[in-house]
């Protein structure tokens, strides 16, 4: 099963709402994983206040909010 890896941070009101959206999306089709940037350096580093940002595999998939059609693509193309 592909797995969504999701950068955000603790009271992130956009990162709330995209994981709202998400996860009904992925339920039975792919994981979701959720990774605080506030507890690595390099993820800080990274993405500072860009987040959240959604990434399947090595692609960013979206940042700040869901882009339900392309997780739908990405989510088609995967079971293929």
């Amino acid at each position: 099963m592909h797995e969504f890896v999701v950068y955000s941070r603790r009271g992130c009101h956009l990162c709330e709402e995209l994981l709202e959206i998400l996860e009904p999306l992925c339920r039975g089709k792919a994981k979701i994983s959720v990774r605080d940037i506030d507890t690595n350096p390099e993820w800080q580093e990274a993405f500072g206040l860009l987040v959240p940002v959604v990434y399947l595999g090595e692609k960013e998939v979206c940042r700040y909010q869901l882009d339900r059609q392309q997780v739908i693509d990405l989510l088609v193309t995967v079971d293929d």
